[in-house]
């Protein structure tokens, strides 16, 4: 070619894909071709065509899929930011949905409470049922409970501390702000470096895992307590570091407010005659006692009800022992056996013996959960007749499924001064008078009354025999009539 065409007219000629292009003087040299390279040079220019090899070709071809990987890899990361900025917009909208979830959550809970009333209406028993389903109740509460603060008068306040407190005239928002107060005036929010807020939504917890039996129910368990803040105080305990600490009154307090949780309505010898799921779980080593301490636990362990989260852990291991030992010493079959281990430590008690102590707060506990006879007649009377009816309901579930029937618990045997008589004599009484024998304090406010008590039933039986005995001597002279 000459000179005379321009360079560029080379470029129509078809060429193959990735072909090499050499431009060369006659000399052999060779020229660079960019844009200050002459037009129409005068001299001849030779191209050399070099087309690439079978390797060029391959190396070419890994070449771009490499470079395809890293677009991909690109691709990737790109996805990855907008799959997070996605999963963080879908969190936001899970919290903000999270009041809903409470409301199912209330709505659930009223639903189980429902049940429960149509259940021990009908007969059916609650043990039946699956017990790992009612742990759906123990879902955490996202929201600050809404029970209301009651300003408590300087008369609530100081009947609060005494066993004549009349636990009836109160609904269960103010039982809670009582037992929130408790906490406060002992001295325990603080001892424990309690959240107030904690505290609320672990009371408002413990409440809502009552069920709604006729006796073993939240008042009940407010009773219980009650009493517990009336026998520290009456005893000096809190007053008296040396004889108590403060974590003591932690445990006796926590463990009187837990004691019944989830009670289902039927005693321990029902469980284990009837082979419920509890009497299966806890081989029939007090079933009912042992599931009131799984259940108070499970509510401690949400992070919004834990009351004892700023407590290091080797003092919470020991506070929960404490509190289960407690619990578990409320099975009235171990009643003989804690009482009597009491009784030989009494006459020689020894504060700063750790056994001593455990001893004692075992005892105290007992005291509290069956006191209601330490009451004026007029409190304590009606916790007779609510007994009475979970017993009744029991017995006649047992009669319907051939199981054993206590007497005490039979309608048919049993009336409300012989149900409480020698309940008083023989168990009441001795217990109460060997706690005398430690704190003499108690006895004209709570020993004195349990002896008024029993003279009360006494009375009524002498009421009831006689008018027994006119009607049977009334049918067999009407009888004698007929012949």
């Amino acid at each position: 070619l000459s000179g005379t065409y321009p360079y560029y007219l080379l470029l129509l000629f078809p060429l193959r894909r990735n072909t090499a292009i050499m431009m060369v003087d006659p000399e052999g040299a060779l020229v660079s071709i960019d844009p200050t390279m002459p037009t129409n040079s005068p001299k001849v220019i030779s191209f050399c065509l070099f087309a690439p090899t079978e390797k060029e070709d391959m190396f070419q071809n890994v070449l771009s899929q490499v470079a395809e990987q890293f677009s991909r890899a690109f691709r990737i990361n790109e996805l990855k930011t907008e799959v997070t900025n996605r999963l963080a917009m879908l969190e936001k909208r899970v919290e903000l949905e999270g009041l809903k979830v409470v409301e199912i959550e209330k709505c659930k809970n009223d639903l189980k409470k429902l049940r429960d009333e149509m259940t021990s209406r009908v007969g059916n028993c609650p043990c039946k049922y699956n017990f790992s389903d009612d742990g759906k109740k123990l879902n955490p509460r996202r929201d600050v409970p809404s029970y209301p603060k009651y300003t408590l008068s300087q008369e609530t306040i100081e009947a609060l501390k005494k066993p004549t407190f009349d636990v009836w005239h109160w609904e269960h928002n103010e039982m809670l702000s009582c037992l929130e107060y408790m906490y406060h005036d002992l001295g325990l929010v603080k001892e424990f470096n309690m959240n107030p807020i904690t505290l609320k939504r672990w009371l408002l917890g413990i409440q809502e895992n009552y069920r709604s039996n006729p006796f073993h129910n939240f008042r009940h368990c407010f009773c219980v307590s009650q009493m517990m803040y009336g026998m520290i105080n009456l005893c000096n305990l809190v007053q008296t570091f040396f004889l108590m600490t403060l974590t003591d009154m932690g445990i006796l307090m926590t463990a009187a407010v837990c004691h019944d949780l989830d009670h289902p309505g039927y005693n321990n010898t029902y469980q284990i005659n009837a082979r419920t799921e509890l009497a299966v779980r806890y081989n029939d080593i007090s079933p009912l006692e042992n599931h009131h301490c799984a259940v108070a636990f499970q509510i401690l362990s949400l992070p919004e009800c834990n009351i004892f989260a700023n407590v290091e852990l080797e003092a919470y291991k020991q506070i929960r022992q404490a509190i289960i030992t407690l619990i578990l010493a409320t099975d009235m079959a171990r009643h003989g056996e804690i009482l009597d281990s009491f009784k030989h430590k009494v006459d020689s008690f020894d504060f700063t013996n750790e056994e001593h102590v455990t001893c004692l707060k075992m005892v105290l506990i007992k005291c509290c959960d069956i006191s209601n006879e330490v009451r004026p007649t007029e409190v304590a009377e009606p916790w007779v007749d609510c007994l009475l009816e979970e017993y009744f309901m029991q017995s006649d579930r047992e009669k319907t499924e051939g199981l054993p029937v206590a007497p005490f618990m039979d309608r048919d045997k049993v009336t409300k001064p012989t149900a409480q008589i020698g309940f008083i004599k023989f168990v009441l009484i001795p217990m109460f008078e060997t706690v005398l024998k430690l704190f003499p304090q108690i006895e004209e406010i709570m020993v004195q009354p349990l002896r008024d008590s029993r003279d009360h039933y006494e009375e009524l039986k002498q009421i009831d025999d006689a008018m027994t005995e006119k009607k049977k001597t009334e049918n067999m002279s009407l009888g004698g009539k007929k012949k």
